[in-house]
């Protein structure tokens, strides 16, 4: 049987309109399991997933309470985020397996990602997180705490972390075993927690690790087959929202590096979901399959997503 990377997007556990309550992610988090359960009688799965709402909650909650209770750094409410998204996802599929008569448990890992200490996005911040603050907030945020805060899209001023690339995954081997158990890790939540090799020792750093390039390091060091990244389309798009706007049933990954260096692909949307599968493809992966989850198994019949194969 086939190893499948199962990245599956911010839309697993909130979708447009949600709070973001614990009751509406367990809901969506079963919904998911619904979407996808039979993908798990065809492959041995690992779970990955994105955090990035989740962990904005917690920042939020953070600033509002940092006079009551100290507040965590960003590797911690990395962790966090990984607990709380891993037990949403864990109880949806544990029931909709149960229900389908799918003898597997469900086994959060939280995850640790090496990194390299002198990866130049240490040098230059660019990924947002957390919330938005007044021009005033922003500048006496950055004189006392040192953070690098800029004007995001007109909505206000927000910080920005180093978006370092992954290079390890520290519990490679713990994943593999599970997998080999029959069983389904969840691993890598939100791209995992970037740590530094350090006089012997591994530290947490802050910064956010791209979730799809998280899990194509993860597919390369535990000798996965296949690579699916579930996100919001059912294909992907050249030209998107263009007149000239174009679905791509298949490409190669030749065409997919050209697509790539031609710009096709914004940098916050699609552009990490196809380096990621580059990487993949690179490091001796199958194919990579990018669509949406209620349509992943359609997709395995022909009739819908975007396959890139080597």
């Amino acid at each position: 049987m086939e190893t499948l990377v199962l990245a599956v997007g911010g839309n697993a556990l909130l979708r447009p309109g949600d709070k973001g309550t614990a009751e509406e992610q367990m809901l969506r988090a079963r919904q998911t399991a619904e979407e996808i359960y039979p993908l798990f009688e065809k492959f041995k799965i690992v779970i990955t997933h994105g955090n990035g709402p989740q962990v904005g909650a917690i920042l939020l909650q953070n600033e509002h309470s940092k006079d009551i209770v100290p507040a965590m750094p960003l590797d911690v409410c990395g962790a966090m985020s990984q607990g709380e998204i891993g037990y949403f996802l864990a109880q949806g599929f544990h029931s909709v397996f149960r229900e389908h008569g799918i003898e597997k448990e469900v086994v959060p890992v939280v995850t640790r990602v090496i990194v390299d200490e002198n990866d130049p996005a240490f040098e230059n911040p660019t990924k947002p997180i957390g919330p938005f603050y007044t021009a005033e907030e922003a500048r006496k945020l950055a004189s006392e705490r040192g953070w690098h805060i800029v004007e995001d899209s007109g909505r206000g001023w927000r910080r920005v972390v180093p978006s370092p690339d992954p290079k390890e995954i520290v519990e490679k081997e713990i994943i593999r075993l599970i997998i080999d158990s029959g069983n389904v890790p969840i691993a890598v939540g939100g791209g995992g927690i970037p740590v530094i090799r350090k006089d012997g020792e591994l530290v947490g750093v802050e910064g956010v690790i791209d979730k799809d390039l998280a899990s194509a390091t993860l597919a390369r060091d535990i000798g996965a087959d296949r690579m699916f990244i579930l996100t919001s389309v059912e294909r992907v798009y050249l030209n998107f929202g263009t007149p000239q706007q174009k679905a791509i049933e298949e490409m190669s990954l030749e065409e997919a590096k050209r697509y790539l260096q031609e710009g096709h692909f914004k940098k916050g949307s699609m552009y990490p979901k196809i380096l990621a599968s580059i990487r993949f493809l690179e490091n001796g992966g199958k194919d990579v399959l990018i669509t949406s989850p209620e349509r992943v198994v359609d997709a395995l019949k022909g009739e819908t997503g975007t396959w890139i194969r080597r």
